[in-house]
């Protein structure tokens, strides 16, 4: 399970996440350094609240909606311009 971990960090390095916000798994104490780790659930209130509202206007990652596209391009572009849009302000 730790190789999971090992690859999302290596997956979140070029975008710059200086910061995780996990629970108390060991695996995250050992791979994860101290001063860039924070145990609790002090910001998971603001994660989850994007993920709620990327779900709710990006219907494409909704299975049962005619909009669903099987590529992982098409959701990978989608949510790309939704990220732009939704968090930079920035119009493509």
């Amino acid at each position: 399970m730790h190789q999971r971990l090992l690859k999302l960090k290596e997956l979140l390095e070029p975008f710059g996440i200086t910061r995780f916000y996990t629970d108390d798994w060991g695996a995250y104490e050992r791979h994860l350094p101290p001063e860039q780790h924070t145990i609790g659930k002090a910001n998971t209130q603001k994660i989850e609240r994007k993920h709620l509202t990327l779900r709710t206007r990006i219907k494409r990652l909704v299975r049962k909606t005619i909009c669903f596209s099987k590529l992982d391009k098409m959701h990978d572009i989608v949510i790309g311009l939704f990220i732009n849009r939704y968090e930079f302000g920035v119009l493509i």
